[in-house]
């Protein structure tokens, strides 16, 4: 505490500013927040993430399900795929977001304000997970009205849900790190496009079992088929085997090293806090 002493008048007590810093927690909740009135007011965005799956779907069932499955049980095996490359639509957006506040001055400003500014990344991966559980169950919606059946029982439904909630956290949060390592919004939409194309190569079409020797090795070996595997057989109540095992720990290391991947970048790029 200090004095200042004014010619003519009684000295005055001067504090000293008080400590206006907010909790993590509550820091987090205002960025989860902000990134959710973001995806609600950019509309176009989470339409494209939802009708593009559901297009594709469409183009799978209708135009090559046929050719794959005269049986005409095709969709049923390929909903798991645009399960999932409906989570990679949505999440990839959160590179660019992140671009746009690392390039946009934003953060700076959230620096300037008593909030712990690096909950400005969970919030986008928070605010990722609600908007892309909500697109997911459009698309099992639709899915549903082209003749997927599943036969699953309510305790393997809640099991599918948690695994691709998983899933999106992890795509989510490596998503997170690209947005944190471009340069621009535009080279974060490059990265998160290049990584779309990994349900391609994996069982989300296609059995494994027909693809050459060596594309085989790599669709087995890469972490987006036992996520696949394991969201198939609690669907329809088959034997998944050590897909669930290997499906839970791809996910987990994704999510552990993007966590940390992210939290290193955030601090080189924006100081601490």
């Amino acid at each position: 505490m200090s004095t200042a002493l004014i010619p003519g008048r009684v000295a005055a007590v001067v504090a000293p500013p008080a400590d206006r810093s907010v909790s993590a927690l509550t820091s987090t909740a205002v960025f989860i927040g902000r990134s959710i009135r973001h995806t609600l007011r950019n509309t176009e965005a989470l339409i494209m993430a939802i009708v593009l799956p559901i297009m594709l779907m469409l183009l799978f069932t209708y135009v090559f399900g046929g050719a794959i499955d005269a049986g005409g049980d095709y969709v049923d095996y390929v909903v798991p795929g645009i399960i999932l490359l409906c989570a990679g639509f949505g999440s990839s957006s959160t590179a660019v977001d992140v671009a746009d506040d690392m390039t946009n001055g934003i953060v700076d400003r959230f620096r300037t304000m008593p909030l712990r500014s690096s909950g400005v990344i969970t919030g986008h991966v928070v605010a990722s997970l609600l908007r892309n559980l909500f697109a997911t169950a459009v698309v099992i919606g639709v899915a549903l009205l082209v003749g997927f059946r599943p036969t699953g029982d309510a305790l393997q439904w809640i099991g599918a849900i948690g695994m691709i909630a998983l899933f999106i956290l992890a795509i989510t949060w490596l998503f997170a790190g690209l947005g944190l390592a471009a340069r621009s919004s535009a080279a974060a939409s490059g990265y998160g496009f290049a990584l779309l194309f990994l349900p391609y190569l994996s069982s989300a079409f296609v059995p494994t079992d027909t693809m050459p020797g060596w594309l085989q090795w790599v669709a087995d070996n890469q972490p987006i088929t036992p996520v696949i595997e394991t969201i198939r057989g609690l669907l329809f109540n088959t034997d998944i085997g050590d897909h669930a095992w290997w499906a839970v720990g791809w996910c987990l290391l994704i999510v552990a090293g993007s966590a940390v991947w992210t939290s290193i970048l955030f601090r080189r790029k924006a100081g601490r806090r």
